[in-house]
């Protein structure tokens, strides 16, 4: 099992430490692991994600999820965080999106625009910040600009930045997709570079026809455990957190989730995988995330 990366290794400043500190062992399983519910799929990807479980359409849900759930934290918009954060304020830790957009337009060229700010986290009392991130979008240099100004917002606050790292765009298709090892390989080096403190990343997927279009330093022999530690070492000095994905059984769920784990994960940022299931039931895999994590305690 690969060794983890150490709060104390992240060279960061007090406010950042203290409120990672507080995600990392003061909520959720609180061993060192992260535990993260996301709930803004109702902007990125509209009402159809609650279809097959309409009682998660009411953001309660999620919130009580969370806090019955024992999470982590949550990550929300601000809407969300501003007409129903108040009333578990203190019980869930929160992470603030800061950018969204929806999936109507093409996604040849995306762009996540700005919709919330440091202050606005800070008066929420959030423990870190999110942003999205598209890496190798034709509107990179905006994305790049964007993300500059929330950095250094966030270092002056002594927020947290956890960056959804994704490979997106026309050039990215070209080049194999957004899940081969290239484009999520690239995608951690490059939030890395950027500044992020802790990076949201899905696992990589292998195609041979995919993986025969990335570039040709790729091209070679690679199977989940090599991938999952070639990613979480671009990632340097940054916490990673693997995607649960899209709903599936929760069995094949958690078997790639711990070998996240193995690889040297800090922890998970589960959303579909749970909340689009029944209350008792989305509580269960909670439960069974807790069990997973509790061997992983740094």
């Amino acid at each position: 099992m690969a060794s983890r990366l150490q709060l104390d290794q992240m060279n960061v400043s007090c406010g950042k430490k203290a409120r990672l500190r507080h995600l990392l062992y003061g909520a959720g399983p609180a061993n060192g692991t992260l535990m993260i519910l996301p709930i803004d799929q109702g902007l990125e990807h509209g009402p159809r994600d609650f279809f097959d479980a309409p009682d998660s359409q009411d953001p309660v849900f999620q919130f009580r999820l969370a806090v019955e759930g024992r999470f982590s934290a949550i990550a929300c918009q601000i809407g969300l965080a501003e007409k129903y954060y108040p009333s578990y304020a203190g019980k869930i830790p929160l992470i603030l999106k800061l950018n969204g957009k929806t999936e109507i337009p093409s996604d040849e060229s995306p762009l996540s625009p700005v919709l919330a700010s440091v202050e606005d986290a800070v008066r929420l009392g959030a423990d870190a910040v999110g942003y999205t991130l598209y890496i190798g979008s034709e509107r990179q240099d905006e994305d790049f600009y964007q993300f500059s100004q929330i950095r250094q917002e966030a270092d002056r606050f002594g927020m947290p930045v956890i960056v959804w790292s994704y490979p997106r765009g026309a050039a990215i298709e070209a080049k194999g997709g957004k899940d081969t090892i290239f484009a999520v390989d690239y995608a951690a080096r490059v939030a890395q570079e950027l500044g992020a403190d802790v990076i949201k990343l899905n696992v990589p997927k292998f195609d041979p026809d995919k993986l025969a279009r990335t570039p040709k330093a790729y091209q070679r022999e690679w199977n989940e455990d090599l991938a999952l530690h070639q990613v979480i070492r671009s990632a340097g000095h940054s916490l990673v957190i693997f995607a649960g994905g899209e709903r599936s059984s929760g069995a094949d769920a958690l078997k790639k989730a711990e070998a996240c784990l193995k690889a040297g994960a800090a922890g998970l940022i589960f959303g579909r995988n749970v909340w689009q299931r029944p209350f008792s039931e989305a509580l269960s895999m909670a439960g069974k995330i807790h069990e997973l994590l509790e061997g992983f305690s740094l």
